[in-house]
């Protein structure tokens, strides 16, 4: 099974090739579920959360998410950076609606990827930013390597994005939220097989489906008790029952973190 990495660039090439590919499909197999917003989530702010960014282009269009880690440093999804330059990205911070334009654009000088990292279903899908300039906002604190337990079966977490909306849509404006809950590692194999990857990832959704998060979403923040725990990383479609969102485990990977905080 192949799964779906949650950057909204991956929804944006999909659809430049579909009508080439139109023929193709008349005999291909059913696609997996179209993309959906964090469903079941309501609208939130910056306010409220003010350390989560928005991953744009150089014109301000977002694709992914992040969360500022320290005034400088931003932690978001390998696959988001991949094929990124310093030119090419920015980072917005205090901007609830994509069509605002307050806040803060902080540009970047350093992308870190993961030096292990060759697709979200292999792991190591971390990745950390350094802005030219500091961010004036209240930066997340984030898990150490010894805090395993945070994961436990069952764990209430936040995730927050500015996912797509509806099937083929467009995004949803205003950031939204949503809780889940953590989901056992058998659990989680139970779903993806050979695609989770146990020490790189964790699992969280409902059984039911219903709600996750989606295209637009990946790079933003997994919070447990308020504090940075995950990375929004891939998922087979999105809030299928059966199929929950998976997220890098930001434990395994907090040192590294911190090495690029303090670099």
């Amino acid at each position: 099974m192949s799964g779906l990495d949650r950057a909204k660039k991956a929804a944006a090439v999909a659809a430049a090739t579909a009508a080439a590919a139109a023929t193709a499909l008349l005999t291909a197999p059913a696609a997996v579920a179209a993309p959906q917003p964090i469903v079941g989530g309501t609208t939130t702010t910056t306010t409220a959360y003010p350390f989560v960014m928005q991953i744009t282009d150089a014109s301000q269009k977002q694709f992914c998410g992040g969360t500022l880690v320290s005034p400088t440093k931003v932690v978001t999804a390998a696959h988001c950076m991949v094929g990124e330059t310093t030119g090419s990205v920015r980072v917005v911070g205090g901007r609830t609606y994509l069509n605002g334009t307050n806040g803060t654009v902080g540009r970047v000088s350093r992308i870190w990827i993961h030096p292990g990292y060759t697709g979200t279903t292999k792991g190591d899908d971390v990745a950390v930013l350094t802005l030219s300039t500091s961010m004036p906002y209240t930066p997340a604190k984030y898990v150490s390597s010894s805090q395993t337990s945070v994961y436990a079966a069952g764990t209430t977490a936040r995730i927050l994005g500015w996912g797509t909306t509806s099937s083929g849509g467009s995004s949803s404006n205003q950031l939204r939220t949503a809780t889940v809950p953590t989901v056992s590692d058998a659990g989680c194999a139970s779903s993806y097989g050979s695609d989770f990857v146990q020490s790189d990832m964790v699992c969280a959704g409902k059984t039911s489906g219903g709600v996750d998060t989606c295209q637009g979403d990946s790079g933003g923040p997994l919070l447990i008790g308020g504090v940075l725990a995950g990375i929004t990383s891939w998922g087979e479609g999105c809030a299928q029952a059966g199929y929950p969102g998976v997220y890098t485990r930001l434990t395994t990977f907090s040192d590294l973190v911190t090495t690029q905080v303090n670099s």
